[in-house]
């Protein structure tokens, strides 16, 4: 696979085979990611790789908390505040695109927040990573941060192994880290669902749409 394939390739998964991942092919994947570039080489990542029980008792208690109209406390603030264009119709096309791909009609919300809790269970990935970051580090180790995830996500390609990046897991950051027996001076940024895709699945098949080079570029001569 070269490069150009594993960039336009790759997608979020978000139905996966129930085969488990072996740890050394996860070694493998951290093993390539890790030569990510961070400033000064500070290597900012701490992953957590939780399969089984601990999985589990997130997919519980990130579900439980949902359920129970827990107010999600997050970390960090991901979206904007308020959405403007043309941020605002991107996020709407996605999300239609995304439904349509589900068989899900518009006015259906209980089959929609039913698509919104599958983030919770990984989409049935046999397994997720958590990424943290200190929180003595400032933004540019963020910046670093997401090299390094789009590091694992590439070489996981390389495995036949699917993955989908997945803020929304950092919904209730408390209850992951004492699941994980992670420190409270973490921030967690996000999970990542990671296994061999089922491509037999119409949500498999569908793709985000991008914009033409020329609507975000501009040639200073």
């Amino acid at each position: 696979m070269d490069i150009k394939e594993a960039i336009e390739g790759r997608i979020s998964v978000r139905a996966y085979q129930d085969k488990p991942v072996p740890k050394s092919i996860i070694t493998e994947v951290l093993e390539t990611a890790r030569w990510a570039p961070s400033g000064t080489n500070t290597q900012p990542w701490k992953v957590v790789v939780a399969q089984g029980q601990s999985k589990q008792a997130i997919t519980n208690a990130l579900l439980d908390a949902a359920r129970n109209g827990v107010k999600p406390n997050p970390d960090y603030l991901y979206y904007p505040e308020e959405w403007v264009e043309p941020f605002k119709g991107r996020r709407f096309q996605c999300g239609m695109d995304l439904y349509q791909a589900l068989d899900i009609g518009r006015e259906d919300k209980e089959k929609r927040l039913e698509a919104s809790l599958a983030n919770y269970r990984f989409f049935g990935a046999p397994v997720s990573l958590f990424f943290f970051i200190d929180n003595v580090m400032g933004k540019g180790s963020w910046f670093d941060m997401g090299m390094f995830l789009q590091s694992v996500m590439l070489a996981a390609r390389g495995h036949g192994l699917g993955s989908c990046p997945q803020a929304s897991t950092s919904d209730y950051p408390d209850l992951v880290r004492d699941i994980l027996d992670v420190p409270d001076q973490y921030s967690l940024i996000c999970g990542l669902s990671l296994g061999y895709p089922d491509d037999e699945m119409p949500v498999n098949q569908y793709r985000t749409r991008r914009e033409d080079v020329e609507s975000f570029t501009t040639w200073a001569d």
